[in-house]
């Protein structure tokens, strides 16, 4: 008996299919990961999917035919309302979420020409919403359902660095936020976003950064991004200059769709250059991981397509020996997201994102609290995603309509 005849004997529906059909289709980084048919023994059914909104905050919530809620709390979607509402929402009503890896799959093949962030991040927020109802049925946290979790505990950098203020300013926020959280890392915006080699004013990002490694001495991991703010020349000098400095990492020194000039800064430096974070395609993360574009990749948990995604593109980089540190804007609530991934992924870098720059204020709509502490976020350890929230707080929502 040929291996894929055999693994398709023995596997789940959306395993045995894959097997099946893989000389026609699909490249490697689409096999399944997460087996949930053998996770769970009957079917979930999606009856419905519900988009609330309440204090500028967005929340999915799908419920399964038996009664059972998953909710999670999004990315801002609101931009993308219409294609969440007619072309994502429709394709999981109806289905087993235990297929949802095959969904995700398809849900892309019926709109690719709508691919991208803006049809990404929905997919996201409903594949979440998925996961969080899928642990709680199971009573398992989502990272335990992703294989279970390696680590009970993440080591974040404080990220959130602004432009708009002096170098002196800046630099004085991040010092009192390590002292606030005892955190080891941080990241600082340089340059200017797009910026075209121009900086925010003269000489700021350079006085920023000696002044930085001055005030945080050399045991803080300081890590740069300049969201696109250089051409492959420019960000090779500025990145030789910052070697000096003990820079950990250089991120996305070039706009993001200029791949080739990544590349050049990444073959010229012996810093690590990292990026990905606008990124969505899996072909494109897989060239770039396989070409070497960049030595840490970032995908959006949101931006590219939710958790089964981002652990492909982990996937792909556990092969190529490289490290995957997710590119991370969302706290509170929405922070439990990126802290199961990190749980439950193998290669993950020395640190997550976690933005703020000191520490976060408690909350009294949903529990626990994500408090650092000696610059650790803990993972939840409760069903799902990990977070409950106030039953008055999401009753009192608006619900959303296309």
């Amino acid at each position: 008996m040929q291996r894929r005849t055999f693994l398709a004997s023995i596997a789940s529906p959306a395993l045995s299919l894959w097997c099946q059909d893989y000389p026609r289709r699909a490249p490697t980084y689409e096999a399944p990961l997460f087996h949930l048919h053998k996770q769970f023994s009957t079917a979930v059914r999606i009856k419905g999917i519900e988009v609330l909104e309440r204090d500028k905050a967005t929340f999915v919530r799908v419920h399964s035919a038996e009664g059972a809620v998953g909710i999670v709390r999004t990315k801002d979607i609101d931009d993308f309302l219409p294609i969440l509402m007619h072309k994502v929402i429709p394709a999981f009503v109806g289905r087993d979420a235990r297929d949802l890896e095959s969904i995700i799959d398809e849900v892309y093949i019926k709109n690719y020409k709508w691919a991208g962030q803006p049809f990404w991040s929905p997919v996201a927020a409903v594949e979440q919403a998925t996961w969080d109802l899928l642990g709680r049925i199971g009573k398992k946290s989502v990272a335990s359902l992703m294989g279970g979790a390696l680590r009970t505990e993440i080591p974040v950098y404080l990220s959130g660095s602004g432009r708009e203020t002096t170098a002196e300013e800046e630099v004085e926020v991040y010092v009192r936020g390590l002292a606030e959280t005892q955190a080891k890392a941080v990241k600082f915006k340089i340059g200017g976003r797009m910026g075209r080699n121009i900086d925010e004013y003269p000489g700021r990002t350079r006085k920023m950064l000696e002044l930085a490694r001055k005030r945080m001495g050399d045991q803080i991991t300081i890590y740069v991004d300049a969201n696109g703010g250089y051409d492959a020349a420019a960000a090779i000098d500025m990145g030789k200059w910052m070697t000096g400095l003990k820079i950990a990492f250089f991120e996305e020194p070039c706009p993001w769709e200029e791949v080739s000039e990544t590349k050049k800064v990444a073959d010229a430096l012996d810093m690590p250059v990292a990026g990905g974070e606008c990124d969505s395609t899996l072909w494109k993360f897989n060239d770039m991981i396989e070409r070497k574009v960049v030595d840490i990749i970032q995908p959006d948990l949101n931006y590219c397509g939710g958790i089964i995604r981002a652990s492909r593109v982990a996937r792909m980089a556990a092969k190529a020996g490289m490290k995957i540190t997710p590119h991370n804007t969302q706290i509170d609530a929405a922070g439990v997201k990126m802290l199961n991934f990190a749980a439950a992924t193998p290669n993950i870098g020395a640190y997550m994102e976690f933005p703020h720059r000191s520490q976060p204020k408690a909350a009294s709509w949903y529990t626990p609290n994500l408090r650092i502490s000696n610059g650790k976020l803990p993972v939840p350890n409760g069903h799902g995603l990990g977070v409950e929230f106030d039953p008055d707080y999401i009753r009192q929502a608006r619900k959303l309509e296309s």
